[in-house]
């Protein structure tokens, strides 16, 4: 751990806790005696995706965080909101417990959080991730975009878990999370 003011190696942990997404570290180093702080988290496996050409690559954070990044530029956004759709993407992803993810399936699911977070992005993204070959295919996507949706039981931010993308059931492993289901009690 390099010390962010001196670059120096030696350092010691003052306090330590769990955060969110791991553990949050202050540390103090021990040549200019400043303190900073380091988040640790623990990266079970790595994932790797599937491009369009059938190579494998090193699933890449900062990749997906600079594609939200150009989306959204200069657009009036909250303040830490594309670190929490790439935080949000990637928990999902690390969620499916698959080795390996299609790269349609991590583009799908940006536009799904970019056409809630803000329009302009989701076009802006959608236009180089679709390719569009022409100004018609151009304008019936954002055509789509001003229709008003349909109103169902899932959120329209995000993907259903029972929805099947190009043969990719996106289902996720492990145990259901939030509170336990309630048990009806009989009362006699």
């Amino acid at each position: 751990m390099y010390c962010p003011f001196c670059n120096d190696t030696s350092s010691k942990v003052v306090e330590s806790r769990d955060s969110q997404d791991g553990i949050r570290r202050r540390r103090e180093c021990l040549r200019c005696g400043l303190r900073y702080t380091t988040y640790e988290r623990v990266q079970t496996k790595a994932l790797m995706v599937i491009k369009q050409d059938g190579r494998r690559e090193v699933f890449n954070k900062d990749k997906l965080w600079t594609s939200l990044t150009k989306a959204c530029a200069k657009r009036p956004l909250p303040i830490g909101s594309i670190d929490k759709v790439a935080d949000e993407i990637e928990a999902q992803l690390s969620g499916l417990g698959r080795a390996e993810i299609p790269s349609n399936i991590i583009g799908e699911l940006v536009m799904d959080r970019l056409r809630g977070l803000d329009r302009v992005a989701y076009i802006r993204f959608a236009s180089v991730y679709r390719d569009f070959r022409d100004i018609e295919s151009f304008r019936e996507e954002v055509d789509a975009l001003l229709e008003p949706r349909e109103t169902s039981s899932t959120p329209t931010n995000q993907l259903s878990f029972l929805e099947d993308i190009d043969g990719f059931a996106l289902k996720p492993k492990g145990r259901r999370r939030g509170r336990p289901k309630k048990v009806p009690t009989e009362t006699a």
